[in-house]
């Protein structure tokens, strides 16, 4: 904290921004919000980058927030501007993600009466706490540090959440003695040491022990206390699609995300103690909860309502995964790890990569393929939710670092380029976006973002004309299609229109030479993928979806 000043109520956020090390903030100016917004543009520390919806902000600052593990930050107006965010904090709550949305509120002597005043929205407090674990008001100038730091602390405290704050107008514009509060770091949740004791009491038993890594552990930043307990215990990891890169994925111990794949799945049937670790156990991941797990699980996770939620817990572990796993493994016997399992362990993952290889066909192998080799170890892998993320980019693509692999966990089309714009403004790296051109479409207009901040993305658009996963839950379920088929524009001219440079694709050939390119170019690049010019892939309809 520091000592009172006088300030203006948009001062006052922007220092407490600053203590709390945010440098990036995501943003459309308003009149709601000009006060706030002047300010951050005077910060010496502070870049706004604006972009060209509030939704695609909100999804950006969950995408820095994820890439960089620190609070990410979107300033909007207040009515319109606030809904329009609304997706951005349902998106970051899905994914477990300390992403803060502030944003303007109408005149205090007007609210409540309704007088109709511009962006009017006198319930709009109770619209973002359905999709933020805490939401509030500041109405008065000098305690708008304090509540700003307080709330986005609650965001960042244990599992990480969305968050939101309004200010009026009025409190924005005046000035008033305020105390700076805010922190860089909140103090992790400490794990009971009896519990400790119980987790490594079972381990030290264990014949065929497998470790369950979800989103929890990445975002933890335990990645390397994961890896150590791993090696010690010769323990395989399976992860889920958010907790990829926990483990390097050419690891000798790790699985992949292939919990709900029959190979995999038989390992898991295998062990006799599963650590679960910063997971919810999810319904792909599990068959929609009917995955066996006989083996006794202990389960560690920063939230207490998941533990033992669809799957019991022999041993419960509430705490920070990065200290719950490090205590862990300064416990456990070093153990000889049985070989035949580690055998069967590893031939499940070159069975299942064998089928889906022949489920992707030959091209969509090329290409995936040709990514890897050709992107940096450490460059973001940003997937939207399309026919080739679900077939090779969740399960297939190596994933070699933590915090490089993001995806909507929501399920929902269309966050994509925000998440990327986030993920590459935050970490200054390499950021491949591969997206879909029915989900594209939503935030086609963020390519001027992309444009005028000259991040380094690629973008691979695959196009087929629609949306090909709903095509093929149709043509298996309904026996008909129905909105499924979209006239797609020319994303290449799009996105030279915009001031990217941009290739049309329809051969691996092309696709090698036009990726390489990309990758070595300095700015943003996009690729329009027809995906109807390459080998088809087999596409299986999800399970919730199937019917009798």
């Amino acid at each position: 904290m520091t000592t009172n000043k006088t300030m203006t109520g948009g001062e006052a956020v922007a220092r407490t921004l600053e203590a709390m090390g945010v440098t990036k903030v995501f943003s459309i100016v308003s009149v709601h919000n000009l006060p706030i917004y002047k300010a951050l543009v005077a910060s010496d520390s502070i870049e706004v980058i604006a972009c060209r919806h509030e939704q695609f902000a909100a999804h950006a600052a969950d995408g820095h927030a994820r890439a960089t593990g620190q609070l990410g930050v979107a300033l909007t107006s207040t009515g319109p501007g606030t809904t329009n965010a609304v997706s951005g904090l349902f998106e970051a709550s899905s994914g477990s993600s300390p992403m803060m949305v502030i944003t303007g509120q109408g005149e205090s002597a007007y609210y409540g009466k309704g007088k109709g005043f511009v962006h009017e929205h006198e319930t709009q407090l109770e619209m973002l706490r359905t999709v933020t674990r805490r939401s509030e008001t500041i109405w008065r100038t000098e305690d708008i540090s304090r509540v700003v730091a307080s709330v986005a602390d609650d965001a960042r405290r244990g599992r990480p959440q969305a968050c939101a704050v309004e200010i009026p107008i009025d409190q924005q514009y005046r000035e008033a003695e305020v105390e700076i509060h805010g922190t860089t770091e909140v103090p992790r949740l400490p794990v009971d040491p009896g519990a400790v004791a119980e987790a490594v009491a079972l381990l030290n038993g264990a014949e065929r022990p497998v470790i369950w890594a979800g989103g929890g552990v990445v975002s933890a930043d335990a990645s390397p206390e994961l890896v150590a307990l791993a090696t010690k215990l010769g323990a395989p990891v399976v992860t889920t699609i958010e907790g990829r890169g926990s483990i390097p994925e050419t690891h000798e111990l790790a699985l992949g995300p292939r919990t709900e794949r029959p190979d995999v799945g038989d390992i898991i049937g295998e062990a006799d103690v599963l650590l679960a670790v910063g997971t919810r156990f999810q319904n792909y991941s599990t068959r929609v909860w009917k995955l066996p797990i006989p083996g006794k699980i202990i389960h560690l996770d920063a939230d207490p309502t998941v533990i033992g939620l669809n799957y019991p817990a022999e041993v419960t572990m509430v705490g920070d995964a990065k200290e719950g796993l490090a205590a862990i493994e300064s416990q456990v016997e070093q153990r000889q790890a049985d070989g035949g399992f580690l055998d069967r362990s590893s031939k499940s993952v070159e069975s299942d990569l064998e089928r889906s290889y022949e489920e992707i066909g030959p091209d969509h192998r090329a290409i995936a393929n040709i990514v890897r080799r050709v992107l940096p170890d450490d460059a973001l892998i940003v997937r939207d939710n399309t026919v080739p993320n679900y077939l090779w980019g969740n399960r297939i693509l190596p994933i070699l670092q933590p915090r490089t692999s993001i995806r909507p966990s929501s399920g929902s089309i269309g966050p994509g380029i925000g998440l990327a714009i986030g993920a590459c403004a935050g970490s200054g790296r390499r950021t491949l976006l591969m997206a879909g051109d029915g989900g594209f479409q939503l935030g086609i207009g963020e390519l001027a973002t992309v444009a005028q901040y000259k991040l380094p993305m690629v973008i691979c658009i695959f196009t087929d004309g629609g949306y090909g996963v709903l095509r093929t839950i149709q043509d298996g379920v309904m026996g008909e299609r129905f909105g499924v088929d979209l006239q797609t524009p020319d994303f290449a001219k799009v996105a030279e229109g915009m001031g990217l440079s941009s290739q049309r694709v329809e051969t691996v050939d092309d696709f090698e030479s036009a990726f390489t390119d990309a990758v070595d170019r300095d700015g943003p690049t996009l690729l329009d993928i027809d995906m109807r010019a390459l080998a088809p892939m087999s596409f299986p309809i999800p399970p919730h979806q199937r019917r009798k």
